[in-house]
């Protein structure tokens, strides 16, 4: 697989995947609509690249994409481009629905025209990886029960639900057409570059600023939490070696309560870079109301990728948190102009009630 076609290629995931392949000598057409959460900027270390493209475009436009295709001789395609925060589709699902469900459709009806079209060994070899989330399966009980490849999905919020669409329209894609695909399901991502509306990077952001830090609920809801450079060895690992029609589940083993979350964060500011005044951080955290339809637990078994492709994480929760709060100090080029511009923190999702 020498060119790649990646969706949502400026996006968090998605950049990790790009710089990760870019830096193994794959060439990489990075297709991305950069609304909000798609920020060139996450590209800058391979801004000059000769095997990367960054092509603005929408994967609702199936003529253009069918075109780049065949343009660009392409003989992978990577699908993480979506709307991807919860309380953004509490407020909006009707982006949700157009982006995840109808561009997923758009998506797979151009690659499966292109790959008909394909010969001999580029026909064989084609894979179409759709990339998606843990969140189709609904709500764990606080006990030992894992989600595997098998659990039944049971969407809880418009952003699940998009994303259960999109996997189910991938698989029909596959089992009438015949298009070869390959499939995954991710615990929570956190990690550098990520854009802070979601937990982590929310936290460390307002932390630093000493605005409140807000926790839903009582913060026990619990969370599988994936470093996002283990996400993204993992996904070229399923897109390589992957068998056709099987979908994978690819998770941190690192479960952790969203309280837990917001103190180690705070702990380790507090030794990196003290208040003034000399005061914990951990004093900043303030209990909102619960968004609708939220999730008790996520826990992802992924067992079935270590056994049968051999990955497995690199990081604990500690490693990866500790890095990933060290690149935010050291890289406010990134994100000060999001704080001051696109988002300052403000909350999501509470028109839901």
């Amino acid at each position: 697989m020498e060119t790649i076609l990646v969706t949502g290629g400026a996006g968090f995931i998605g950049s990790a995947v790009v710089r990760l392949l870019v830096r193994d000598g794959k060439r990489v057409i990075n297709l991305d609509k950069l609304t909000y959460a798609g920020n060139p900027e996450s590209l800058r270390t391979i801004s000059n690249a000769p095997n990367h493209r960054l092509v603005q475009g929408d994967i609702l436009d199936s003529e253009m994409v069918l075109g780049l295709l065949r343009e660009e001789q392409v003989d992978a395609i990577m699908h993480l481009a979506a709307e991807s925060h919860v309380d953004r589709s509490i407020d909006g699902p009707g982006a949700f629905v157009e982006t995840n469900v109808v561009g997923t459709f758009r998506l797979l009806d151009a690659a499966l025209e292109y790959w008909r079209g394909l010969e001999g060994t580029r026909k064989a070899d084609f894979r179409f990886h759709h990339i998606s989330t843990d969140e189709v399966f609904g709500d764990l009980d606080f006990d030992d029960s894992l989600f595997t490849e098998e659990t039944p999905y049971a969407p809880s919020s418009p952003y699940s639900a998009s994303k259960a669409a999109s996997d189910h329209f991938v698989r029909a894609w596959h089992e009438t057409y015949g298009l070869p695909v390959v499939l995954s399901n991710c615990s929570n991502n956190y990690g550098p570059y990520h854009f802070p509306e979601k937990l982590i990077p929310l936290v460390i952001l307002n932390a630093l600023e000493g605005k409140p830090l807000p926790v839903y609920g009582t913060g026990d809801n619990v969370r599988d939490w994936l470093f996002v450079d283990d996400h993204a060895r993992a996904l070229v690992t399923v897109l390589t070696t992957g068998a056709v029609g099987e979908s994978y589940n690819i998770g941190g083993n690192q479960e952790r309560t969203n309280l837990a979350v917001v103190e180690a964060i705070c702990d380790a500011l507090d030794d990196r870079r003290p208040l003034a005044d000399g005061t914990s951080r951990r004093d900043l955290i303030t209990f909102v109301a619960d968004r609708p339809g939220h999730d008790r637990r996520y826990a992802i078994d992924a067992s079935k990728i270590a056994r049968e492709l051999g990955w497995t994480p690199q990081e604990t929760f500690e490693s990866g948190l500790g890095k990933t709060i060290d690149w935010y100090l050291e890289n406010e080029w990134w994100w000060g102009p999001i704080r001051s511009g696109k988002y300052a923190g403000e909350r999501l999702g509470a028109d839901g009630t």
